[in-house]
């Protein structure tokens, strides 16, 4: 199994040079601890939290990864975009990475940053399929004209050529199941959120699968986004993910992720995550990621490291703790084979089957 992680946002109070100085200290601290994926998610206007924008810290990093290491930008917001700057920046993007990049593309779920930036949020799904269409027409080197209801190009002519043809892996992120049943429909591949238990992951994969089967396009190993901590004991875990997690917790549900339930999580925070993350002594997250990988067909685990109160020394802790005690047995554990991921997802196809219908 590989590992990843996630390059997170930080209290706008920090000096934003001792945020980029900390984000290089965990790609080195990631490598030398047998990461194989960088990761960045994307907000606008986010308030008191400060994401750095993916594409030109990615270009950046690319200077500082080994030959195997990927980078991803993990999700951008399409809607967001002219399709045409999106689509050349990220063909730039996989230049200057020589070939490493996954694009992960999603809606979007706040609608405060859409009304902000005056795009209207009842439009982001079409926005988003237009976008990717015209991506894809930049991406394929030919002459194009496109009539949408949104953007209308007529006598186009790319001149920017991907490295990785027809174009980067797109990797769709998505919180609800119809977001999965989009990810089969256009995408490669699936960034599973990180709140979801291994049986509705699994219906989620037989959604997405399912997408795939009308493309007569081939399930693979899929992305997953899990929290993780390691502790001396699962008492000592379980404390210090709660004293560094409740509170983002908190914040994305008040921040319009409706998968979070802010009350259930003030009453009882660890009962309501503890089916979705890893945490433990070293070996109960080792048993947990490899019970992951046995049921579902996952690859790359992405951890998240850092919190917003963590100082960085922590974080550097936390992968080197990761890289000694988790990371090594967990390159041990092979991936699902191929063959076996139909039989691993059909447990759920009754439940996949009355999804599919309701949507």
């Amino acid at each position: 199994m590989q590992f990843g992680m996630i390059i997170s946002d930080v209290p706008r109070e920090v000096d934003p040079i001792e945020q980029f100085d900390g984000i290089l200290r965990q790609v080195e601290a990631g490598q030398r601890n047998g990461l194989s994926h960088f990761v960045i998610g994307q907000h606008f206007l986010y308030g008191d939290l400060r994401w750095l924008q993916p594409v030109p810290l990615l270009a950046r990093l690319a200077a500082e990864i080994d030959d195997h290491v990927r980078l991803a930008a993990t999700v951008l917001l399409a809607p967001k975009y002219h399709p045409v700057i999106l689509a050349e920046e990220l063909a730039t993007l996989d230049i200057v990475t020589r070939g490493r990049l996954d694009v992960g593309l999603g809606l979007g779920y706040r609608s405060e940053e859409f009304d902000l930036m005056n795009i209207p949020f009842n439009k982001r799904v079409s926005l988003f399929d237009e976008c990717l269409d015209i991506m894809k027409l930049c991406w394929a080197m030919e002459d194009f004209d496109y009539q949408g209801q949104h953007w209308q190009i007529q006598g186009a002519t790319p001149h920017i050529q991907c490295v990785q043809q027809p174009h980067p892996p797109i990797w769709m992120g998505a919180h609800s199941r119809k977001g999965a049943w989009r990810a089969g429909r256009v995408g490669d591949r699936f960034i599973i959120p990180p709140e979801y238990d291994i049986e509705e992951m699994r219906v989620r994969l037989g959604i997405m699968a399912a997408g795939f089967a009308e493309r007569d396009k081939s399930m693979g190993h899929q992305p997953l986004r899990r929290n993780a901590f390691v502790g001396a004991t699962t008492e000592e875990a379980i404390a210090s993910f709660v004293e560094v997690s409740k509170d983002r917790y908190l914040t994305y549900a008040r921040k319009e992720l409706d998968i979070l339930d802010e009350e259930a999580l003030m009453n009882n925070f660890f009962d309501e995550v503890k089916g979705s993350v890893a945490v433990g002594t070293a070996q109960e997250v080792i048993d947990h990621f490899t019970e992951v990988a046995r049921e579902l067909p996952i690859d790359p685990f992405v951890v998240k490291p850092q919190w917003p109160e963590m100082h960085i020394d922590e974080v550097i802790d936390y992968l080197d703790t990761m890289g000694r005690e988790v990371i090594p047995a967990l390159a041990e554990v092979p991936p699902m084979p191929i063959e076996d991921i139909p039989a691993s997802l059909a447990p759920v196809a009754d439940e996949v089957a009355e999804a599919l219908e309701a949507m």
